[in-house]
C-alpha cells in the first residue's frame, strides 16, 4: 500500500462548549494542558503519516493555523483546507480531495481523543486492504450516534459491516462510530453520490453506506480502550481525568514550603509557596500558586495564579486567577484570563464554566 495521508477535521462551531468556544476553536481547548487537536496530529505522526491536511472553518481557521504552524514540531507537513460552510463530514472529504490526490487516508475528528492512538487501526487497514475501515465502540445511547450493524463481532479483529444508520430511532446494535475512519479514494465518488440529510449535511455514514450498496468491502475495528468526544464540559473533564491518569510525575519548577503527592508535573518557571498539590495534576509554566490546595485531576495552565483557594477536578486555561475562595472550586472549566475571586459573601462550593477574559466576583 502506498503511503497514507492524514485528514483532521477541525471546523464546527463548538456550540456545546460555549461560552468557551465563543472566542476559541473547540479543538484548541486543552486537556492536560495540551490542545485536543494536538493529540490527533501526534497519533498521525506515531504511525508514520507525514502529510496531514487540516480542514478548517472561516471563523476559527486562522487560530488553528497559528497554533499548528507548518506541522514540523509534530514531525508532519501540515496543509490547510478551507470548508466554507459546515455541510457535513462527507462534504469535508470532498473539500479535501485536491489535497488527498487519490491517496488512501486516515480521517480523524479533531475534537476526539482515543487511548493508544491509531496504530492498530492502521495495521488492520494495511493487512486486510478493505475499501474502508471504521472504528466502533460500545455506547449506552446509540440513538445519538451513527450506528453499525455487523455480520460478526470480535473485539480486536476486523468485522464486516452490513449497514450504517445515522442516529437511528431503533438502533440495531450499540456499536457507534468513533471519529476515526480509514478510506481509499473511492469514498469521494460515494460522497458525490449521496444527498444531504434532513439536517442539510452530507453524512459520512451515508457515504459509507453508499460504498456498501455498491458492493464495496467495509470493515470495522472495535476500540479496546477508551474514546472521548470532547464536545461538552463533562466530556472535557473526563478526558482530562483519563489523560492525567497516565501522567509521569516530574518537578521542574520551584517548591517553597510546599509538597506534591503522587503523580504531579510542575513545569519549569512555575512557583509554589505554602501549597499542596495532590496528583494526578499538572501545573503549567510560569504559574504562581500560594497558600492553596490543588487536588487530583486538575490541569492548571501556564501563567495561572491560585492564591488562598482550593481547586480540584478542573481545567484552568492560561492566565487564569483564582483567589481567596472559602469553598473548593471543583468540576470547572475556566477560559483564558478568567478571574474568580471572593466578594463580600460567598457560598461554600463553586462550579463554573466561564468564557475567555471574564471577571467573576462571588457575592
Amino acid at each position: 500500500m502506498e503511503p497514507l495521508k492524514g485528514l483532521i477535521l477541525s471546523g464546527g462551531k463548538g456550540t456545546r462548549l460555549r461560552p468557551i468556544t465563543h472566542t476559541s476553536a473547540k479543538q484548541l481547548v486543552p486537556v492536560a494542558n495540551k490542545p485536543v487537536l494536538f493529540y490527533g496530529i501526534e497519533a498521525m505522526a506515531d504511525v508514520g503519516i507525514t502529510e496531514v491536511g487540516i480542514v478548517i472553518a472561516p471563523d476559527t481557521g486562522r487560530e488553528i493555523e497559528q497554533a499548528v504552524g507548518d506541522g514540523s514540531r509534530f514531525g508532519v507537513r501540515a496543509s490547510y483546507i478551507l470548508q466554507s460552510e459546515p455541510l457535513g463530514l462527507a462534504h469535508a472529504v470532498l473539500a479535501a480531495e485536491p489535497f488527498l490526490q487519490g491517496s488512501a487516508f486516515v480521517m480523524y475528528l479533531g475534537d476526539n481523543l482515543l487511548q493508544g492512538g491509531i496504530s492498530e487501526l492502521v495495521a488492520a487497514f494495511r493487512e486486510h486492504a478493505p475499501d474502508a475501515l471504521i472504528l466502533l465502540t460500545h455506547v449506552s445511547d446509540p440513538e445519538n450516534y451513527g450506528v453499525a450493524e455487523l455480520a460478526n463481532v470480535s473485539v480486536g479483529e476486523p468485522s464486516r459491516v452490513v449497514r450504517l444508520v445515522e442516529k437511528p430511532k431503533a438502533p440495531a446494535s450499540d456499536l457507534a462510530l468513533v471519529g476515526v475512519y480509514m478510506f481509499t479514494a473511492q469514498i469521494h465518488d460515494a460522497a458525490r453520490a449521496i444527498s444531504p440529510s434532513g439536517r442539510g449535511e452530507l453524512e459520512i455514514t451515508d457515504a459509507i453506506q453508499q460504498l456498501l450498496d455498491g458492493g464495496k468491502r467495509v470493515e470495522s475495528h472495535i476500540v479496546r480502550g477508551w474514546w472521548k468526544d470532547t464536545g461538552r464540559l463533562e466530556d472535557m473533564l473526563e478526558a482530562n481525568r483519563l489523560i492525567l491518569d497516565n501522567l509521569v510525575g516530574r518537578v521542574d519548577g520551584e517548591l517553597i514550603d510546599s509538597r506534591v503527592d503522587g503523580r504531579v508535573v510542575v513545569e519549569a518557571g512555575a512557583s509554589l509557596e505554602r501549597t499542596t498539590v495532590r496528583g494526578p495534576a499538572i501545573i503549567g509554566a510560569g504559574a504562581r500558586l500560594s497558600d492553596c490546595y490543588v487536588g487530583p485531576y486538575t490541569a492548571v495552565g501556564e501563567r495561572c495564579t491560585i492564591a488562598g483557594a482550593e481547586v480540584e477536578h478542573s481545567i484552568l486555561l492560561a492566565g487564569c486567577t483564582v483567589s481567596e475562595l472559602d469553598g473548593r472550586m471543583e468540576s470547572s472549566l475556566l477560559g483564558r484570563n478568567v478571574t474568580v475571586r471572593r466578594g463580600d459573601r460567598q457560598p461554600r462550593a463553586y462550579r463554573f464554566m466561564v468564557g475567555d477574559n471574564s471577571d467573576i466576583s462571588i457575592l
